[in-house]
């Protein structure tokens, strides 16, 4: 049985990863090969892609950081957990949903939902 708390902290923790190596290993470990992301504001595919993509939040967002909202849930091989993006002690500016599919208890795809985005974001 997947750990589905163990798999959104996971998610947290590699996007706000700093150490490009870390964050390769930590995708390298949790991630499918052939694992793709994709929100309605971007989209990459396999490690390189989806590192890619952290990497470049990271520099649009350089003093913000991700956090878990409420619990994670899910069933068989789907999570589904809600996360803020922004600064240490503020309720987060941005927020969104991800559905996760796992494979062998790996992420392999991540379907992302943004709920909230101010117009300055």
């Amino acid at each position: 049985m997947t750990d589905i708390t163990t798999i959104a902290k996971n998610y947290i923790d590699l996007w706000n990863e700093r150490t490009e190596s870390r964050r390769r290993d930590m995708l390298s470990r949790g991630w499918t090969a052939d694992a793709s992301y994709v929100d309605p504001l971007m989209k990459g595919d396999g490690h390189a892609g989806v590192d890619a993509l952290i990497a470049g939040v990271q520099q649009r967002f350089p003093d913000f950081r991700f956090k878990l909202i409420g619990e994670p849930n899910g069933f068989g091989d789907h999570v589904r957990f809600s996360w803020g993006l922004g600064p240490d002690g503020v309720d987060s500016p941005i927020k969104g949903t991800d559905f996760a599919v796992l494979s062998d208890g790996r992420i392999k795809s991540i379907t992302g939902f943004l709920d909230q985005v101010p117009a300055s974001a």
